[in-house]
């Protein structure tokens, strides 16, 4: 039966006559949907921000920004940013790497990978420090190690808990070398005296966090929390498969495997970490009410 659907239209075209304008991929607007990095569907850009940027088919955490994090933590308001006028310098001379850190400062409107300050959670003060991903990878340079610390200090000396949230793939900044490696041994002290005067710190592992990170002030939070499929460890992947010491479980840098085997005191579906870090808080009598002083901050 001959009719329009068969017949071969002027220029090629074989839809079926008159059934108006079709759409094409152009007159998507871009962003609109978002393809899920773990079970490949397509979900909607909306739909996926009313869920917190966790995939509403399989629960994959999406890689969320340290202003996302503060936003969906703290009490709305309550965050004052503190230390933004330190900025990184090239002391080695390392090539390029000026050029590059103006790069990531223009592309994520962030000055370094950490932002750090205070603020309050459901009305108790806490001071925080969150590492971001998208710039160098979160990896840690001489001025994110100043801004954790004077962040754990400024909490030690006003009484209140801190929270660290990891986001870095990168470790310790290798174009700053020494100067990078030292922030391990600084940020660690740090927590040091603030777990001596008795106050708690709270460190929440997000995809990634790995290296110089998870060997310093990374693991030592006196409650450590992490996010579903957080990828967690010291070597990333492809150097511990290089290494063929023995053969390890495929999982075995996730959040989950650090649980099961003790090195972590809960995985938290993202919906719930706000309630549970101020159940934490609570349980450790975090103030309600603190005026933040500016402490006698380290330096170096």
């Amino acid at each position: 039966m001959a009719n329009g659907w068969f017949r071969k239209q002027a220029g090629g075209d074989r839809r079926p006559p008159d059934d108006g304008p079709r759409e094409t991929a152009g007159d998507i607007p871009e962003g609109m949907w978002i393809k899920c990095p773990k079970c490949r569907d397509l979900l909607f850009a909306k739909e996926l921000e009313r869920n917190l940027k966790v995939c509403t088919k399989c629960g994959y955490h999406f890689r969320l920004t340290a202003r996302e994090r503060i936003d969906l933590l703290l009490d709305p308001g309550s965050f004052v940013e503190h230390d933004a006028g330190l900025a990184s310098v090239n002391p080695l001379d390392f090539p390029d790497y000026t050029q590059k850190l103006e790069e990531h400062r223009r592309r994520t409107g962030m000055s370094e990978a950490v932002l750090s300050g205070e603020g309050a959670l459901e009305g108790q003060m806490l001071t925080l420090a969150v590492t971001d991903f998208h710039f160098m990878g979160g990896s840690m340079g001489s001025v994110v190690g100043e801004r954790i610390t004077r962040a754990v200090e400024r909490a030690t000396k006003v009484g209140v808990p801190t929270l660290l949230i990891s986001g870095t793939g990168g470790g310790a900044r290798q174009q700053e070398g020494l100067l990078a490696l030292m922030q391990m041994a600084k940020t660690s002290a740090a927590l040091a005296r603030h777990h001596d005067a008795g106050l708690l710190a709270v460190v929440l592992l997000t995809d990634m966090s790995l290296a110089g990170v998870m060997a310093s002030w990374g693991s030592l939070g006196d409650v450590m929390l992490a996010e579903p499929g957080a990828k967690i460890g010291f070597a990333g992947e492809r150097v511990s498969q290089q290494a063929q010491v023995m053969k390890v479980p495929a999982d075995f840098q996730t959040a989950e495997f650090h649980l099961a085997h003790g090195q972590l005191d809960k995985v938290v579906q993202r919906k719930d970490l706000r309630d549970t870090i101020a159940r934490v808080m609570r349980f450790a009598g975090a103030p309600v009410k603190a005026e933040i002083e500016e402490p006698a901050l380290a330096t170096g």
